[in-house]
């Protein structure tokens, strides 16, 4: 943690002074204290777009999340689904997602409906892969032990595969709190009223370049916490697998 406030600190440092030497406008390049400071003059503003972003990324992830979580069971629970349906689900993959936003947008509106199904898109196959590769790829000798005993499939599936595939969910998990911020300001890029994707289209549309690295740096913390928080939670539930396992 004091390496990575170091390292920030030197960072911040060699921008400014990058700023001050070269006396680039700011209009192209502000400077660390200018952002600062827009980011206090206009907290409100900013923090009311964040919301509706914030908003959008949780519920996009809640949503990603179990789609994915389902997803991967209904495909280890049937081996005809697991042959027919895992090819059509990579294959998807070959689409890129971001060009489906115009689409979204389209179907959907501006409102928070495309932009939470972007964030679900995004992370929905890095979840469900991740868990059905554990799913798979669960311990053989405890399996085949509990055939011996006379167990069916679908309690080798919930009482051995699922607690061992608590890690590798962890680890969708993990990308979901990187790629779901992603997905959401893409979407209010495409078309939107409110946002911090919005926001800083505004802004640089008007010149205002410390107001977008003020709404950028608000995303990037935001966005760090997030991956804080679920890194947490992933941690958790590889503990849980270990007990249960």
């Amino acid at each position: 943690m004091r390496d990575g406030v170091l390292v920030l600190a030197a960072a911040l440092a060699f921008w400014q002074a990058l700023v001050w030497l070269t006396d680039v406008p700011s209009f192209i390049l502000p400077g660390p204290l200018r952002v600062a400071g827009m980011l206090v003059e206009q907290y409100r503003l900013i923090l009311g777009h964040a919301a509706v972003t914030v908003a959008e990324v949780l519920l996009g992830i809640a949503l990603g999340t179990l789609l994915g979580a389902l997803t991967a069971l209904q495909l280890m629970m049937s081996r005809a689904a697991l042959r027919y349906v895992l090819p059509v689900l990579v294959f998807s993959q070959a689409v890129p997602v971001f060009a489906l936003a115009p689409l979204l947008t389209l179907w959907l509106g501006y409102g928070l409906g495309s932009k939470i199904a972007m964030a679900v898109l995004i992370i929905y196959f890095p979840v469900a892969s991740n868990f059905l590769d554990g799913l798979r790829h669960s311990d053989d000798s405890l399996i085949e032990m509990a055939r011996s005993l006379g167990a069916t499939d679908r309690q080798v599936l919930f009482r051995i595969r699922l607690p061992a595939a608590l890690p590798s969910l962890g680890s969708g998990l993990r990308l979901a709190a990187v790629y779901a911020p992603i997905g959401a300001v893409i979407g209010e890029w495409v078309g939107a009223s409110r946002g911090l994707g919005y926001l800083m289209l505004l802004a640089n549309g008007r010149a205002k370049t410390d107001l977008m690295f003020a709404a950028l740096l608000v995303l990037v913390i935001f966005t760090l916490v997030l991956h804080k928080v679920v890194g947490r939670g992933a941690d958790y539930l590889a503990r849980r697998a270990k007990g249960r396992v």
